[in-house]
Parts: structure tokens; C-alpha cells; sequence
């Protein structure tokens, strides 16, 4: 279980394809010591290190890559990484379980005073039900708070401390980006739907 507030990014060192699913390597942030088995959020998904020397590693399966934009990583791409809560912890953002629904597309990007406004459409317009004004929203596991939802779309303004210290200053218009909706809200469709049939 994650918080959703970004603990460091990191740079994509090597990547290796194979019908197997995706070895991913990357620089360990200098300060965190990390065990094989342990789980780490990389840009919002749940994943298990395999390696820490000399470099932190990850394996995914298929399934992972069709729900996630890590298929689309290249070498020196920019990871934001967070390590799980510990029992005790302080919450700050708010509960993420690394479980990625979908990846949306940032469809516009622009300055209001010190913050910027992200707009990210979502194609499949179930995702959207989840969504709601005010409410927590996962980007890039960066947890966020939903301003404005459209048809196809929702917005949401980041702080500068946040834009400096992830990876959303990197990104570009049509970038995909992981995203995970709020827990209730999905056990609340399920249940509506489960109702109605």
C-alpha cells in the first residue's frame, strides 16, 4: 500500500523485451535500502524488486504491460518511485494500492500563476464514472485531486513542488500516463452493477 507522495524518481538504465514480459533496470535513489522481494511503486505500479546491485530491477508480465505505459519507457526515461507504507506511517496523500486501471493521455498542459493545469483524457468512458470532482485521483502514482470532469476527460492543477519533483515536468502532449481511481468508487460500481443485472 502506497500514499501516493512521490519519495524520488529515477532513471530507466536498461530494458530487455521479451514475450515473457518486460526486465526493467533502474538507478537506486542513493539513500534507500531496498531488499529483493520488497515492493516498490514505479510510476504508480505495484512492482517487486528482483535485483538491487547495481541497479534496482523489475519483472512484468503482459498483463501488467497492457495496463500500464511501461511498455513505452525507454533507456533515460524518468520513474516516479515510492517505497510502501509502514505500519504507523502518516498518510499525506492518499491510499494507492499500485494497481493500475488504465493509462489516459495528457491532452493539454498550461501555466495558472505558480501551478499548472493537467488535462488527461480517458478513452474508456467507465473509467470516468469512477471520477469526480474533488475526489483522489493516481497519476503516475502521484496523488491527486480531481478539479474539473468532461465527457471524455478530467483535470487537475499540480502544485510546484510536485511538477519539480516527479515526472509530469517531462511529460508531453500525448504522453500516456497510469493511472488508478479510487477503491470505493470501483466497489460502488461493481456493486450498482451487480444490483441492476
Amino acid at each position: 500500500m502506497f500514499s501516493g507522495i512521490i519519495s524520488a524518481t529515477a532513471k530507466v538504465r536498461r530494458m530487455q523485451k521479451d514475450r515473457q514480459g518486460l526486465r526493467l533496470a533502474m538507478t537506486k535513489p542513493k539513500s534507500w535500502r531496498v531488499k529483493i522481494g520488497e515492493s516498490i511503486a514505479v510510476n504508480g505500479v505495484c512492482s517487486t524488486v528482483t535485483r538491487v546491485r547495481p541497479d534496482l530491477q523489475f519483472q512484468y508480465m503482459p498483463e501488467t504491460l497492457k495496463r500500464t505505459n511501461l511498455s513505452t519507457l525507454i533507456t533515460g526515461s524518468t520513474v516516479n518511485l515510492e517505497q510502501p507504507l509502514a505500519l504507523g506511517d502518516r498518510i499525506s496523500g492518499s491510499v494507492v494500492h499500485g494497481l493500475v486501471d488504465t493509462v489516459g493521455t495528457i491532452a493539454a498542459v498550461k501555466r495558472a500563476g505558480n501551478s499548472h493545469i493537467v488535462r488527461i483524457t480517458v478513452e474508456a468512458r467507465k473509467f470516468l464514472k469512477l471520477v469526480a470532482v474533488k475526489a483522489p485521483v493516481t497519476v503516475e502514482g502521484i496523488s491527486l485531486t480531481v478539479v474539473d470532469v468532461g465527457k471524455n476527460f478530467f483535470t487537475t492543477h499540480v502544485i510546484p513542488y510536485t511538477w519539480q519533483h516527479t515526472n509530469l515536468k517531462e511529460k508531453r502532449i500525448g504522453d500516456g500516463v497510469n493511472l488508478e481511481f479510487d477503491l470505493v468508487a470501483k466497489y460502488l460500481q461493481r456493486y450498482f452493477q451487480h444490483r441492476s443485472s
